[in-house]
């Protein structure tokens, strides 16, 4: 699978796509037009630790729902992301049956040295 979940909208993601360089043949998702379902999360989460690793803590709701001071468990994590997308760690790169999650330059560089050689 060649498939990358991402925010149209987001300036990090456009900078990590351009950087990135991806093949014609990779699939683009925007998370923000086209909800992820049940199938993709539990697709992702098989490919990492946890849902907890595929949640973003810097999004604005998780602020706002006080979250921090909430303890969450794994089905929390995986309801949260389904139920708005900002929860999502963005941009999700799926190559290969490996995952990359998040904007870190560790995790971009790992994924351009895997997609181009």
């Amino acid at each position: 699978m060649k498939k990358i979940y991402h925010l149209s909208t987001c300036d990090t993601c456009k900078r990590i796509i351009n950087e990135l360089n991806l093949p014609e043949d990779f699939q683009f998702q925007d998370i923000k037009t086209e909800a992820i379902t049940e199938k993709q999360i539990e697709e992702m989460r098989s490919l990492t630790d946890s849902y907890e690793s595929l949640f973003s803590k810097r999004a604005r709701l998780y602020k706002e729902l006080d979250l921090k001071n909430k303890s969450l468990t794994e089905e929390d994590y995986k309801k949260y992301i389904l139920e708005h997308y900002t929860f999502l760690k963005r941009p999700v790169i799926i190559y290969n049956n490996t995952i990359y999650i998040g904007n870190s330059k560790k995790v971009v560089e790992a994924a351009k040295k895997a997609i181009h050689g």
